[in-house]
């Protein structure tokens, strides 16, 4: 059977829509009912405690982590259609991710970590790192490209990291806690290097934090308690 082919959504549809998501680990719920829309170039910020559920909507939202219940569609399509080829697919060519640590492979290079997403999707070398070097200089770590990640500070590898989500020129970035492993300064530059490279792309993201400071940089805001939504956020 052909899947359904992710497409372009209507005007009036969401970018990406999570409606009514449940899921528990065991007998613990970690999503209640919980409900959230992104539209294309909106950065929103979904705040909470520990344990609030914030990591696993967006695992959900991202289709790394399917729901018991709800729907998650992007551009339209429900994403328990798609088999977990597509799925991952998907997180290839049109998902970014900024993870709290970075994560980058330690062996490989800086510009070989950025340029990997491009490489898994089968972009030759010498174009996928040409485009891995333009983001360093973008983000003002070109110096620091044949150096691997254990040679480079904190904050030169979160920028590395964004330079990996941003290369393939996504629709939306996912970033989990990107500040939490940085100081404030760092942190501060990160999240100024965030909005200003997805505001020119006009990427969409779904930005996990529980840190006021860092959520201060999104268009709106939830607020999740025990997997559940108890504020929504005005966009500003």
């Amino acid at each position: 059977m052909t899947e359904p082919a992710v497409t372009q959504a209507p005007a009036a549809e969401p970018l990406l829509r999570g409606t009514d998501l449940h899921l528990s680990f065991g007998p613990t719920p970690a999503l209640r009912g919980v409900s959230l829309s992104v539209e294309a170039g909106e950065i929103v910020a979904v705040m909470g405690a520990s344990g609030s559920g914030k990591s696993t909507l967006l695992h959900c939202l991202a289709g790394i982590r399917l729901p018991e219940s709800g729907q998650v569609s992007y551009r339209g399509t429900e994403l328990t259609t798609l088999s977990d080829e597509r799925r991952s697919a998907l997180r290839r060519e049109e998902f970014g991710f900024v993870f709290q640590f970075g994560q980058l492979v330690p062996e490989l290079t800086v510009r070989e970590n950025v340029a990997l997403p491009l490489r898994l999707s089968g972009v030759a070398r010498r174009e996928a790192e040409s485009k891995a070097a333009l983001w360093l200089e973008e983000l003002g770590i070109a110096d620091v490209a044949r150096s691997r990640p254990g040679d480079i500070s904190g904050g030169q590898g979160q920028r590395a990291a964004l330079a990996r989500a941003l290369v393939a020129e996504p629709k939306v970035i996912f970033a989990d806690e990107p500040t939490g492993a940085l100081d404030s300064a760092g942190g501060e530059q990160v999240m100024k290097l965030l909005t200003r490279a997805v505001r020119g792309a006009r990427a969409a993201v779904v930005l996990v934090t529980h840190e006021p400071r860092v959520a201060a940089y999104a268009d709106r805001e939830i607020v999740l308690r025990d997997g559940s939504t108890q504020v929504a956020g005005v966009a500003r």
